[in-house]
């Protein structure tokens, strides 16, 4: 197949010529055929996505996987309805501000209308108007919606120009139009509004704050920062399949600049490729070096990540290691490209300590959660083992405990606890003095074990974390919360006692009205699995360290 050039780059020149081209493309479209089309993020590649014949036909041409679904593109919100229902009023809001433009709203599909091997089988689509008016110029000619995922191989560096799509695609298309250069150089944005509040599905050319600020949080799904696991479906495009990657093997470096560019520099071998910030090319004057463009300018590393990726496959580099820039801004799309296309191999150049107070009642999920900052690679330094470790070993604190309540050591010296409790738990007045000495050395305890821990994550686990002064050791608090019945079920199920029982127990304790006015953060637990509320947890932690960290490479608290 003979694959034919139309040069739409210059949209000035003669309007018959210019017209013309737009009309063969469109035609091709009408007839089954595919076409390279530019848009402001990357080069698509079109077929009419009404024509399950014609949409397997981009399946074949880039090798893609048939459970990856596609997104269908049309020239404006007043087309909507016909491939959505239930459309939201936020979507016409979104659109309204943010089309033409990178961001894709996953509504509910017209299934009598769309095909499913657009929606992977799923009852959602995913739209898009994109901001390039040689490519809306065809589409309203085609009179068709059309279904256009980046035009690159499947796996490979997206194609942010013409003749990146030829290199993938010719021959195996009918068609390409050149429309110039991306200008913004990672794919769109996608934000889920089938739930609530809108999940961002991808990162992409529309900033993730910029969405916050029209319809405030956004929850970030899992797959952003880390793999799908096996049997788990996509729900858009880019979430499931190991992407944007070069033939050579990459490692990201995330952190300061500075300090990854200096990891990278102690890494390097002769045969080593790297992708780095304008300001370090310098240190590499032995290895292939692509510049992503100054470290402040996100914009313009968009406009280069891939075009750095692709450009490797044509050198002899056995490995590419990459700066990685800061999740703030368009840097959330960039790091999640490079990332991807290291199937998340990453390393952290710069890592510092910070430590997370969790607290909560009962039955709210705190050991779900704690459980997710382990998976994170954290360290959870429970007080209550502290305590009791402190008890053993701390003279003065037994000393403490045995003036206080006299008789509660035995004559081998070990604590009776039995005893102890009968004398605390019968009067709060008593239970208070306890605590009092308690908080008085455990504090000074974690200040010294947190003072000698190397860098890293840590969780500081106490039910009285803010009684007794823990918080102030911590970078943020965190407050895990849950509705009263669903803690009543999980304390019945988890110790098998009875409704009364677990009721009881959690009217003796603080109400989440405390911590959730103490702490600084709140996690609310309304899964109905723990398995489910870790991976929520996860999700949020994930962030909520990504934060912290940027505040403390630019020098904040």
């Amino acid at each position: 197949m003979q694959t034919i050039y139309y040069d739409l780059r210059d949209t000035k020149g003669q309007q018959k010529e210019i017209e013309d081209k737009i009309s063969a493309a469109a035609k091709i479209l009408r007839e089954g055929g595919l076409v390279g089309i530019p848009t402001e993020t990357v080069y698509g590649l079109a077929a009419n996505g009404l024509d399950e014949t014609a949409v397997k036909r981009i399946f074949e041409a880039k090798g893609r996987p048939q459970d990856n679904p596609l997104i269908l593109t049309i020239p404006g919100q007043q087309w909507l309805p016909r491939y959505c229902k239930d459309i939201p009023p936020l979507a016409y809001v979104l659109a309204r501000k943010f089309w033409p433009g990178p961001l894709t709203m996953i509504l509910k599909c017209r299934t009598d209308v769309v095909p499913s091997i657009i929606t992977a089988g799923l009852d959602t689509v995913a739209m898009r108007c994109p901001n390039h008016p040689v490519t809306l110029a065809i589409i309203r000619e085609a009179g068709i919606p059309v279904a256009a995922p980046s035009a690159n191989t499947s796996g490979r560096p997206s194609c942010t120009t013409a003749q990146d799509v030829l290199e993938d695609m010719d021959g195996k298309i009918e068609g390409i139009v050149d429309g110039g250069p991306c200008t913004v150089g990672v794919e769109s944005t996608i934000l889920d509004l089938t739930c609530d509040p809108p999940k961002l599905l991808r990162p992409g050319g529309l900033p993730l704050e910029a969405l916050e600020q029209v319809i405030g949080p956004i929850s970030v799904d899992k797959a952003v920062v880390s793999p799908l696991q096996e049997g788990e479906q996509p729900k858009a495009p880019g979430m499931k399949y190991r992407h944007y990657a070069p033939k050579a093997p990459v490692t990201v470096f995330t952190g300061a600049p500075e300090a990854s560019a200096r990891e990278i520099a102690r890494r390097v071998g002769p045969t080593t490729g790297v992708i780095c910030f304008d300001e370090f090319v310098h240190l590499f004057p032995q290895q292939e070096v692509h510049a992503l463009g100054p470290s402040n300018d996100k914009l313009a590393q968009a406009q280069r990540v891939f075009d750095a990726l692709r450009t490797f496959d044509n050198s002899g580099v056995t490995e590419i290691l990459a700066q990685c820039p800061d999740s703030r801004g368009l840097g959330l799309a960039v790091g999640n490209r490079l990332k991807k296309a290291a199937g998340f191999h990453i390393v952290e150049s710069d890592s510092q300590r910070i430590i997370l107070g969790l607290t909560g009642g009962t039955g709210a999920g705190k050991t779900s959660a704690l459980n997710a900052i382990r998976e994170l690679g954290g360290e959870v330094i429970d007080c209550d083992a502290v305590y009791h470790e402190m008890l053993d070993h701390d003279q003065e604190l037994r000393n403490t405990i045995n003036a206080t309540f006299p008789g509660v050591f035995g004559p081998d010296g070990k604590l009776n606890r039995k005893k102890l409790g009968q004398e605390v738990f019968a009067k709060k007045e008593r239970l208070d003095k306890l605590n009092a000495i308690v908080f008085r050395f455990l504090v000074p305890e974690l200040e010294k074990r947190m003072e000698s821990v190397p860098d890293g994550l840590y969780a500081i686990d106490a039910i009285n974390l803010i009684e007794s002064g823990l918080d102030r050791l911590c970078d943020r608090t965190i407050a895990v919360t849950a509705p009263t019945e669903l803690r009543v079920r999980r304390i019945m199920a988890r110790d098998d006692i009875t409704e009364q029982y677990a009721r009881l127990r959690i009217s003796a304790q603080k109400p989440d009205e405390f911590y959730r006015g103490k702490c600084d953060l709140e996690l609310n637990n309304g899964a109905e699995t723990a398995e489910a509320f870790q991976r929520e947890a996860r999700l949020f932690f994930e962030r909520l360290v990504e934060s912290l960290r940027e505040e403390k490479r630019h020098g904040n608290k």
